[in-house]
């Protein structure tokens, strides 16, 4: 099976995982990361996102150990909109989290206007930090967590 998922992981943190560890358990995984234009685009706070070049190494670094415990393979390639490579015919499954399933029922929708057959949507749920709230990546650079979810203490 082939398994479809994106987003600009910018930093990698334990929600993320989530995601790929579930895009693993059902195939190979091929992952779109944003591009430099379109990352800032997909945000719903202006701030800083490193370059595809480092998202990508980092990126690359984190499904490397992932594929191997699920003896899979994987293969990053550039997002340059937000339907990006999931509309491609091959994939079969497409992992999302709560909050970008409404671009999956898009995804579809413009697969079958292509002739292609829709794909099985899989939300995995957000992961919690200690306090509660989810953990992203805009928490983490705004130095709320860490990556595992930590609250930090803000003195």
């Amino acid at each position: 099976m082939d398994v479809a998922l994106g987003g600009t992981f910018d930093p990698v943190h334990d929600g993320h995982r989530r995601l790929f560890e579930r895009a693993f358990e059902l195939g190979d995984v091929t992952v779109g990361l944003t591009s430099d234009e379109l990352a800032p685009k997909t945000r719903d706070v202006d701030r800083r996102v490193r370059s595809y070049d480092e998202r990508k190494a980092a990126l690359e670094s984190e499904l490397e150990s992932i594929a191997a415990d699920y003896d899979r393979e994987f293969e990053v390639r550039t997002l340059e909109s937000p339907t990006g490579i999931a509309t491609e015919p091959q994939f079969d499954f497409l992992v999302v989290s709560p909050e970008t399933r409404e671009g999956g029922e898009r995804i579809n929708e413009i697969r079958r206007e292509e002739g292609h057959d829709p794909l099985e949507v899989v939300v995995v749920p957000h992961v919690r930090a200690d306090d509660g709230d989810i953990i992203s990546s805009t928490r983490i650079v705004m130095g709320e967590i860490d990556e595992h979810g930590t609250v930090l203490d803000g003195d």
